[in-house]
């Protein structure tokens, strides 16, 4: 066996290779989808600036920032109230066929949007409420999609299992926002929603065709709040679980610099969409770099100083991204982010699959949901709400520097992350 097959071991399962094959190519599509949704609304609101007078003084509220922000808004909304329905729903029933039945309504929304932009009847307010609707059902998807890895691959390939699925995706936010750039200079919107929507048939049949039939971890258990708060316990009083779920929180609440790209593109860079679609690609190259070496390392040793270290790199890259106007120096930049957030990512990923016990995994994914993705789409209501009083590279400079200094914070409110090593000598640690 090759030195690159077993670093990549977690593939040689038939369950876990068709499922990651096939979130591979939905990925791409959701990755367009969020991409065109942005310049969407982007090009729906520009220019638009809502003047009024205050105390006597005239101030100007730039409301395709505002806009742009807003989206987040409407994405972690519909993550707060069905995320913890989603992880109690991963729990007490299959986990397949949970994320079967909400794949298929996510390629309805897509669906429906491709329809309404196709026929000309897009709306800010109906994007805004089909986009609602998508992230609802990723919100349910999730807990059961990141709980059924576990029942896939050995206990032993685990880090490598979660170390693929970043760069799964990371492959994905490569490939589908460079897609989307380039159908959007040559068609109808309405196309990209059209492609996500045929992507999810892939992730729909793997799930199929899986030989996993696996029951329920809690088999013949209730939909009830004591469920919820079980889940919610076990998480908040596990003290390094916790830790790294309020790091990544506070990172992406005030580093989240994309949702701001069609601006920065346009505006300051002076590139347009095809360069939007380019400058989109930056972030998930720097992360498929970051997450081929993580995936062919064998280990990563002191794991909680990495872990620290790559936000801090996020922070900064950010914070520098926000100064930069040359396009090329922007791309690198914005690519560092990427990497930076990859690591972390595996790192918070693994140490989360590892110290959750299979029973409570889907409530545990939930909590750690609202805080993985609650914090980018937060972020981007913050971003937008920054953009639109001060200016955009305010919004992104101030979010980078907000970032280190949290990251700070938070290795020194927790000294046992600082010195979490690995799964081997974590009993020490907890």
């Amino acid at each position: 066996m090759s030195k690159l097959t077993t670093r990549l071991t977690a593939l040689q399962y038939r369950d876990f290779r068709l499922l990651w094959m096939g979130q591979l190519v939905s990925t791409i599509g959701s990755q367009m989808q969020y991409t065109a949704v942005n310049w969407h609304l982007f090009t729906l609101l520009k220019g638009q600036v809502w003047q009024f007078t205050l105390l006597g003084r005239a101030f100007s509220f730039n409301l395709e920032a505002f806009g742009l922000g807003a989206s987040g808004l409407v994405r972690v909304l519909p993550i707060m109230l069905f995320a913890l329905l989603g992880g109690v729903l991963a729990d007490i029933v299959p986990r397949r066929k949970l994320m079967i039945a909400a794949d298929t309504f996510s390629a309805c929304v897509a669906l429906a949007l491709a329809a309404m932009t196709l026929g000309g009847y897009a709306t800010i307010g109906r994007i805004y409420l089909l986009t609602a609707l998508g992230a609802a059902a990723a919100a349910m998807s999730t807990p059961a999609r990141q709980s059924l890895v576990p029942n896939l691959v050995p206990r032993e390939h685990l880090t490598n299992a979660v170390s693929l699925n970043t760069l799964l995706f990371q492959m994905g936010t490569v490939a589908g926002p460079a897609l989307a750039g380039l159908l959007i200079a040559h068609f109808n919107l309405g196309v990209v929603y059209l492609f996500d929507a045929f992507s999810f048939a892939a992730v729909i049949s793997a799930l199929l065709f899986m030989r996993f039939r696996g029951e329920a971890a809690n088999a013949g258990g209730r939909l009830n709040f004591g469920m919820v708060r079980e889940g919610l316990s076990f998480t908040y009083h596990h003290r390094l679980l916790w830790s790294t779920l309020q790091l990544d929180f506070f990172a992406t609440l005030f580093a989240s610099a994309r949702t701001m790209l069609p601006i920065v593109a346009d505006t300051i860079l002076r590139v347009g969409v095809r360069g939007y679609g380019l400058l989109a690609t930056a972030q998930p190259i720097g992360a498929f770099l970051a997450g081929t070496v993580m995936s062919l390392r064998p280990e990563v040793r002191r794991q909680g100083v990495v872990l620290l270290i790559s936000v801090a790199v996020y922070g900064l890259a950010t914070a520098l991204f926000g100064f930069s106007t040359t396009f090329w120096l922007s791309y690198i930049l914005f690519g560092l982010t990427g990497a930076g957030d990859t690591v972390s990512t595996v790192i918070r990923g693994t140490i989360r699959q590892v110290v959750t016990p299979d029973h409570l995994r889907g409530r545990a994914t939930s909590v750690g949901m609202i805080f993985f993705m609650g914090g980018p789409q937060l972020g981007e209501l913050e971003a937008g709400l920054a953009a639109a009083l001060f200016g955009v590279p305010f919004a992104i400079i101030s979010g980078g520097i907000a970032t280190v200094l949290l990251t700070g914070w938070v290795a020194w409110r927790y000294p046992r992350l600082r010195q979490y090593e690995g799964e081997d000598k974590q009993a020490a640690v907890i």
